[in-house]
């Protein structure tokens, strides 16, 4: 389908001659010489936006002469000026945990268009889009040559009526292809396959345009691809679904944190070592709902591998996206991965001509600045539970000792706790740890013993250099005689088919497979939830000693209760350092110090004896990461192998819905749904469901791992004969909203403050019992009470996570009152209908004494205006009344509308019922 463009646009619409061919573009310089503006020192990624609304001005996409000039504006006032805007990605990118419960919300509202009387071809993607299956594949196996196949029959075995929907939806939908299991993760695919940094398309009038890459994805890593330049951040799949069916993405124009790199790397540290002090200093400077823009001298010297590394991270340090300008290094990254040369000449040209090129004299206006010299980092590790926990290798171990005493209630005297960053000291405190013995071994373990170890997540596997590193590490090792210690799980999963193909070129991966880091899969695994079960013993003697046992994973995301429900602290690490914990085992022990183990002949051996220069990992990916290796691997992406072949599935417009599925139901959302919308309702009379502290993310709110049995997901799959063996995940049944809705808020670690010391999903009923959440709100559903949830700061920080607000909403939740909240999880709270408030006047849930006995009432919302403050009465247990003011975090105009639809879906819905 070919892209409409604005109509009157001949000012700034030019012509690019690359390589023989003539080429339109929406010109930034016409633009200036137009009068509509100074953009000459925009940064690159605000000027991808500015060109956006260049493309589309006055064509009938509500983009506006005004919204171009607010751009001069935001530089005339040294970058800030927060004028709403209508945004349009070129593409949507999805991976299966959030694609499936989207391409359900699809074909439910093809049902629901005709209900209404409508056209069902009306719902279908406007803009190309792309669903990498990545989430499944678990690590039941691991540690053998068996462990990749089985854990891929394992996945379709668990998976196939997901499978089976996917490939309906790839024939029934426009726009839509799947890139099948065991292929990559989307990121990495994204960044080696799918990106072009500048994309083609035909216009209504059948001329080729050229403009920049850009899109959104329904995984809040999206944010990876800005390593080359392609402008692209993770939303809610609620809004990932609008923007396929063409209504713009509302946002306003943010502010460009710019952070300058100077220096060069130093030897014997990696890209995983610098993110992770990026994300500390951005997390300290607080980004959230902003753009970062790296620039500097250092970029001359930091390959695309480590940019892109940095840009995956981006929700860790909070920003919308962490975004790298175009330059050589671009270039040479997009023709070693196999991109056409015309292509390549192309994104050279068009940067040039059109304002995007980091050069020498690049020097733009930035809302604020921070600087790192590259020559300062250090080794370095992040945990025990957020990705912002920095800690240079040298304090690691010495750190833990304030986990297991904050854990076990201890006073540590000897100023232990503040001396976190200060490096190495000279005692440790008494030990604290606990051990147990486990039956059949002949070994303990203990507070800190490494369980997990896994090289995984697109952050690190697409950068050769730490794969490479880590390769070199475990080829050390074995010449030694050092293997893994016995109790801990270690895995590869690598983002793409390329890694392996380099590994075994470099005949690394037989010495990763010599230390138990076989090929598990391609996919998440252990980064997303996916670590699979522990050797029964060793999970029995965490949990019958109450164990503080540690993973290790070369991953993004360390929250509580996300990479194992035997593992309490998780620490992120790059992979050469993950095989390093492997053999070391334990978090106790000081890597920078310490012996790992000892050589054959009975030598202890340090890190420095197996760690390799920089040299010789420079040598061998350049030696073996080849042009080649990636034109091979991804000449048939989208094929699958004889498996993803096999897969049936019907051919029909609207899906079949089976009625004994398990994973796929028809979801609730436009059953009953008339034409017109409603109003905006007063809250009255509301209860609390939940009260929750800081930083409580979207895996606290709807967890994408296991689930026992004895949860409200397990009961009603045990109701149904699905023994536990088949439960699979929550992140792999979200195609289902009554597993989803037992789901909401039941991460194990959650901390319900209505409860007095209790982990889990739980909180009082409407006869004040102790009960899960589950079962309060269908309690309180019963008899038509609504619900609110009061939280801390950075509400739902973490994933894209569209069922923590689905969630929130089917539990009947009405309104979300918090400090502050991360961007996506409160668009995606009101793209489901919820309302988020943001206290005021420095009241938050500790200060007004909330108990989770009161009653709530929020007035003033039937006249709600974007931003608004409204008056919210708290009646507490005793009678008494306090009256506050909330910040209404309804952003904008459409969000209103949004609102009195019932959702962004409804609203898309009705329009599309209407026009047909």
């Amino acid at each position: 389908m070919p892209i409409k463009v604005g109509q009157d646009t001949a000012k700034t619409r030019k012509t690019l001659s690359v390589n023989g061919k003539s080429i339109s573009y929406y010109s930034i310089p016409a633009a200036q010489e137009a009068g509509l503006g100074d953009f000459s020192k925009l940064p690159a990624a605000l000027k991808v936006v500015l060109e956006n609304m260049l493309r589309f001005e006055d064509g009938g996409f509500s983009v506006s002469v005004d919204d171009i000039k607010a751009f001069a504006e935001w530089g005339a006032k040294g970058g800030k000026n927060p004028r709403e805007i209508a945004y349009r990605p070129a593409r949507v990118l999805m991976q299966d945990f959030t694609g499936v419960p989207a391409v359900v919300d699809l074909a439910a509202m093809r049902d629901g268009i005709k209900a209404l009387g409508g056209d069902a071809q009306k719902i279908n993607p406007l803009n190309p889009v792309d669903l990498v299956i990545d989430h499944s594949v678990m690590i039941d196996e691991f540690g053998n040559p068996r462990a990749f196949q089985m854990n891929v029959d394992r996945e379709y075995e668990r998976n196939m009526e997901r499978y089976q929907f996917l490939k309906w939806g790839q024939g029934a939908f426009n726009n839509f292809r799947v890139v099948p299991p065991g292929t990559g993760i989307c990121h990495q695919v994204n960044l080696e396959y799918l990106a072009q940094t500048v994309w083609t398309d035909t216009d209504q009038n059948g001329d080729e345009v050229a403009y920049p890459d850009t899109l959104v994805g329904t995984d809040s890593h999206t944010t990876m691809v800005n390593g080359m330049a392609v402008l692209g951040w993770g939303v809610g799949g609620i809004e990932a679904e609008a923007a396929m069916l063409g209504q713009p993405i509302s946002m306003l124009i943010p502010e460009v944190i710019g952070f300058e790199l100077t220096g060069e790397m130093v030897e014997g540290t990696t890209g995983t070592d610098l993110v992770l002090k990026v994300v500390e200093m951005l997390r300290k400077k607080g980004v959230v709902g902003k753009f970062v823009e790296f620039y500097g001298e250092g970029l001359d010297r930091l390959p695309l591998a480590d940019r892109a590394t940095i840009a995956n991270m981006a929700p860790e340090y909070g920003a919308t996206c962490g975004f790298f300008p175009i330059d050589g290094e671009t270039l040479r990254y997009l023709r070693q991965t196999g991109r056409d040369e015309d292509r390549i000449a192309l994104v050279e040209a068009y940067a040039k001509e059109n304002g995007f090129w980091r050069g020498p004299d690049y020097a733009p206006i930035y809302t604020d600045t921070l600087t790192l010299d590259m020559g300062t980092i250090v080794p370095a590790i992040s945990g025990p539970k957020r990705p912002q926990d920095y800690l240079p290798l040298t304090a690691a171990a010495h750190a833990f000792e304030n986990v297991v005493a904050d854990y076990r209630g201890i006073d540590i005297s000897n100023g232990a706790k503040d001396m976190a960053h200060e490096g190495p000291v000279a005692t440790k405190p008494v030990n604290l740890h606990k051990t147990a013995k486990v039956e059949g071994e002949s070994y303990e373990l203990r507070d800190g013993s490494v369980v997990i170890a896994s090289i995984t997540s697109c952050t690190n596997t697409s950068n050769p250099y730490v794969l490479i590193g880590a390769g070199l590490v475990a080829r050390k090792a074995r010449a030694l005689g050092l293997n893994r210690k016995p109790w801990v799980k270690t895995s590869l999963a690598p983002g793409s088919q390329v890694v392996t193909e380099y590994l075994e070129a470099a005949g690394l991966q037989e010495d990763l497979d010599a230390i138990g880091f076989n090929l598990v899969g391609y996919g998440c695994t252990t980064c997303i939830g996916n670590s699979g079960p522990l050797q029964p013993e060793i999970s029995k003697a965490i949990n019958d000693n109450d164990l503080i046992a540690t993973s290790v994973l070369s991953g993004n995301r360390n929250f509580e209760g996300r990479i194992s429900p035997d593992v309490r602290a998780n620490y992120l690490a790059s992979p050469p350092l993950v095989v390093a914990y492997a053999l070391a085992g334990d978090m106790n022990i000081d890597l920078t110090t310490e012996p790992l183990g000892q050589d054959k002949n009975g030598k202890d051996v340090y890190l420095k004896d197996i760690w390799p220069s920089n040299k010789e990992i420079s040598d061998l990916v350049h030696a073996t990461v080849t042009r080649e290796a990636f034109l091979k691997k991804y000449a048939d992406v989208f094929k699958g192998d004889e498996k993803w072949q096999s897969v049936e599935t019907t051919d029909a417009e609207t899906y079949d819905w089976p009625a004994s599925s398990t994973y796929i139901q028809n979801p609730p959302y436009f059953q009953g749904m008339g034409m017109e919308p409603g109003t905006i309702s007063n809250v009255e009379g509301a209860k609390v469901l939940a009260i929750l502290g800081d930083m409580v993310t979207t895996d606290h709110i709807s967890p994408a791992g296991s689930f026992a049995s004895t949860s409200p997901a397990g009961k009603y799959l045990l109701d149904r004969q699905v023994q536990p063996r088949e439960f699979n995940s929550y992140g792999s049944r979200r195609g289902n909203h009554e597993i989803m809705m037992r789901g909401t808020f039941a991460n194990i670690r959650i901390k319900n403050e209505m409860l007095d010391g209790v982990e889990g999903g739980y909180t009082k009923g409407p006869d004040g019992d102790q009960t899960s959440i589950y079962e309060a709100s269908m309690a309180y559903q019963a008899q038509g009470t609504p619900l609110v949830v009061f939280g801390g700061e950075q509400y739902g920080a973490g994933s894209s996570r569209d069922w923590a607000a689905k969630g929130t909403a089917l539990l009947g939740v009405k309104a979300v009152i918090a400090e502050s909240f991360e961007r996506i999880h409160r668009s995606n709270l009101v793209g489901m209908g919820v309302i988020p408030f943001e206290f005021t006047g420095g009241d938050n849930r500790k200060t007004l004494g909330l108990k989770g006995d009161e009653t709530v009432s929020i007035h003033g919302l039937d006249t709600i205006q974007p931003l608004q403050e409204v008056p919210c009465t708290i009646t507490y247990g005793d009678g008494t009344e306090k009256t506050i003011q909330l910040k209404c975090r309804i952003d904008t105009a459409p969000e209103i509308e949004y609102i009195e639809n019932g959702g962004v879906l409804h609203y898309v819905l009705r329009n599309l019922a209407k026009a047909s």
